[in-house]
């Protein structure tokens, strides 16, 4: 088992472009490469610009790679394929023109991968993380769903880019029947599956298991931790995903729940390879604790073998 570890902006409080408290993108990337990263995702699209030399420039200076470009946007309208489209051509353009990351012995895909993510629906985005209480798609809506998906991933392998499914809370694509139904009508032909423990978790599922269960489909991990005391108080509230990341729910790795010994183990026994990206949403006005959270969840996963 070869493993990298890697970041993401969302650590700094990076998931949504607008919000005017985001640090300044090129101390997200200074930032990783002191806390020891080779390789960090793009974030969401539009917070780091698509200027191949500028981006170029500030990758070389941190010894930095990038490891995968984000959709996460509104997957289901039809009003919104043409956006996301346009999205995977800018987001792929610009990764596959940046020093590639070193490929690991047994990697089934080469990064830069493409994640992609449903986001934007407030009916799910207040029940995240209650399986019982969140609506469902009709079976039409999720047709529809499931025709951009491909659309989105046969347009990223067009530029050699593969598109990894990430299921996250909030969005349309969270908890098990979901999962089953994507796995059913999404070929791993077309694309493959990036599975994150926190967001697993906060969905009422057992990571280890569901880690096993789609080994076969798993092209790439997130890594997180959840606080159970504020989960537990959150879980009792009528609250968006983000603000409860803003809350803290979300905690630097081997601080939290999530029992990173028996992935661990479960890792070694599905020979996973490849790349493995810390993630910590927070209030980016919090990020000022940034560099010192990832550093500890650095060192943590280190000192347990990975």
């Amino acid at each position: 088992m070869t493993i990298k570890i890697s970041g993401a902006p969302c650590c700094w409080g990076v998931d949504d472009p607008k919000n005017p408290y985001l640090p300044p993108w090129e101390r997200v990337l200074s930032e990783a490469s002191q806390a020891g990263y080779k390789g960090i995702e793009l974030g969401p699209y539009g917070y780091i610009p698509m200027d191949i030399e500028r981006v170029h420039a500030e990758l070389v200076k941190n010894d930095l790679t990038i490891i995968a470009g984000t959709i996460f946007d509104d997957l289901l309208s039809e009003s919104n394929l043409e956006n996301l489209l346009h999205q995977v051509d800018d987001i792929c353009s610009l990764i596959t023109k940046l020093p590639p990351a070193p490929q690991e012995e047994g990697q089934k895909f080469p990064t830069p991968y493409l994640t992609v993510m449903d986001w934007g629906h407030d009916e799910r985005d207040y029940y995240a993380g209650h399986p019982d209480k969140a609506v469902r798609l009709s079976d039409k809506d999720w047709k529809q769903m499931m025709e951009h998906v491909r659309l989105i991933s046969e347009r990223a392998k067009s530029y050699g880019v593969r598109a990894v499914i990430h299921p996250h809370a909030g969005g349309y694509i969270e908890y098990e029947d979901e999962i089953n139904k994507l796995l059913e009508d999404i070929p791993y032909e077309t694309a493959g599956l990036c599975l994150d423990t926190g967001h697993l978790y906060y969905a009422k599922m057992d990571p280890v298991e569901c880690l096993r269960k789609c080994a076969d489909r798993l092209d790439y991990i997130h890594f997180k931790d959840i606080n159970l005391k504020v989960y537990d108080e959150v879980m009792n509230e009528r609250i968006r995903f983000f603000d409860a990341c803003g809350k803290g729910v979300m905690c630097p790795i081997g601080k939290g729940v999530i029992d990173y010994d028996s992935i661990h183990k479960l890792l070694q026994e599905i020979n996973y390879h490849g790349y493995i990206t810390i993630e910590q949403e927070r209030d980016p006005r919090n990020s000022d604790t940034s560099l010192r959270d990832v550093k500890q969840s650095v060192d943590y996963l280190k000192s347990v073998g990975y």
